[in-house]
């Protein structure tokens, strides 16, 4: 990847998301507990890369014991009907993550929403 020298900065008409989500492996030798979660959202970003009409404009992210994904979304509405599609990658995902993790304390998931 080539990095751009100098001061960038984007341009949005009207409100935009930024959507954080994290995990935290809090039992890092419960692998059968964590790996699903982990191998659940390069599947969510491939699928929004590839279907743009989902709202999903693009993100980073930072792994380590504690995982970090920036994501920018074209609105709330978008993020929230992506969140709840029953023929998307994120609902079978969560359900998945509940039923395994629930509320212990193996992982933890986290996300904050800001509209910009």
């Amino acid at each position: 990847m080539n990095s751009i020298a100098g001061r960038m900065a984007g341009q949005m008409n009207g409100d935009f998301v930024v959507f954080l989500i994290g995990m935290r492996f809090n039992s890092f030798w419960k692998v059968h507990k964590w790996l699903p979660v982990v191998r659940a959202m390069p599947r969510m970003l491939k699928e929004l890369t590839e279907k743009p009409d989902l709202g999903f404009l693009g993100g980073e992210s930072w792994l380590g014991r504690t995982t970090i994904l920036l994501t920018y979304w074209k609105s709330s509405r978008h993020l929230i009907d992506y969140a709840k599609m029953k023929d998307a990658e994120h609902l079978p995902a969560w359900r998945s993550f509940n039923k395994r993790v629930g509320s212990n304390n193996h992982v933890g998931v986290w996300h904050e929403t800001y509209r910009i």
